[in-house]
């Protein structure tokens, strides 16, 4: 998942876009690492924080737009 490189981009932490989304930091870092997967609500909600489809967000595509 591009996760981590969406936050870096926007230099948030992993601590922020917890706090923003309402989930916890320790979730993050696991999505980020891959040890655990985001279910569709969660995916939703990154997508939307990033403004880029869940297409991009789960590397399907290189064209961030979302439809």
């Amino acid at each position: 998942m591009r996760l981590r490189e969406l936050r870096k981009k926007r230099g948030i932490s992993q601590l922020k876009l917890a706090m923003d989304l309402n989930m916890n930091q320790n979730s993050v870092s696991r999505y980020e690492s891959g040890a655990r997967e985001a279910d569709y609500k969660t995916l939703i909600a990154l997508a939307d924080y990033f403004n880029v489809s869940i297409d991009y967000l789960l590397e399907r595509t290189e064209d961030p737009k979302r439809n």
